[in-house]
């Protein structure tokens, strides 16, 4: 019989941010895959939506911005499974705007939902994992690797995903606890769709398809089963990695 390199089955699997995209489309992958999957989101009516769609997968509403709703996410995965073995931290807000355009109040929200929410999620992750040890995957970007312009607070946010993984990686290997992240291109998430209909986005969206060597943009899905790979077995000897799914943009 065949080998099937990417296997999750019985595996207890927290994704974040899983109610649409890159996230939703992580927790369905998963959950194809064998997993037990928690997906957890602050957007009820996604997570409404994803459980109709697939019963298997028990969802979460809460803010990973909150310790008390990052604990939850966490304690329920736990409690259905006995174990957390992957988490990955998806959760994130996308803003379109220079260091002029971004407020005070828009930095300190991108830091708070892409930063320290995915601090809170690995760090919690974390705490159960000592045990039995476990993977986790952070989204970074292309811009948590380059510079890029009109991400000013998404772009270092990002930063602080690499960077976070990086470190974590080596704080923890010795537990058995394997950290990586994922550095997607311009995926058409629904957030991306949305850009046409804001100031200077056709144009954004425009240049990023042509910046892709692939010439194309990229799909969740294709984000999905990257994150799969490194969170199952078959990356056993892979952590500490931000690994492109970015149709070549990072290679040019």
């Amino acid at each position: 019989m065949a080998e099937t390199l990417v296997d999750l089955t019985g595996k207890s699997c927290l994704v974040t941010g899983a109610a649409s995209g890159i996230g939703r489309a992580t927790a369905t992958l998963m959950a194809r895959l064998g997993a037990r999957v928690v997906a957890a989101d602050v957007d009820a009516v996604g997570l409404a939506h994803l459980a109709a769609d697939h019963h298997d997968v028990l969802c979460v509403v809460g803010d990973v911005t909150e310790p008390h709703d990052v604990r939850r996410m966490v304690s329920t995965a736990v409690e259905r499974n006995g174990r957390l073995d992957v988490a990955v931290a998806n959760a994130g807000v996308l803003p379109l705007s220079d260091v002029l355009e971004t407020s005070p109040e828009e930095w300190d929200r991108v830091m708070a939902v892409d930063g320290k929410g995915m601090f809170l999620t690995c760090k919690y992750a974390i705490e159960v994992m000592q045990a039995n040890g476990g993977s986790i995957v952070c989204l970074s970007s292309i811009s948590g690797l380059a510079g890029q312009a009109r991400q000013a607070a998404y772009g270092p946010a990002k930063f602080v995903a690499s960077g976070l993984t990086m470190h974590l990686a080596v704080e923890w290997a010795h537990r058995g606890i394997r950290v990586n992240a994922v550095a997607p291109g311009t995926i058409v998430t629904e957030r991306v769709r949305a850009l046409k209909d804001e100031p200077g986005g056709p144009e954004y969206l425009d240049q990023m398809a042509r910046a892709h060597p692939l010439g194309r943009l990229g799909e969740p899905a294709e984000v999905a089963r990257a994150i799969a790979f490194l969170a199952s077995d078959a990356a056993s000897f892979i952590t500490g990695t931000v690994l492109p799914v970015d149709g070549g943009y990072l290679a040019r």
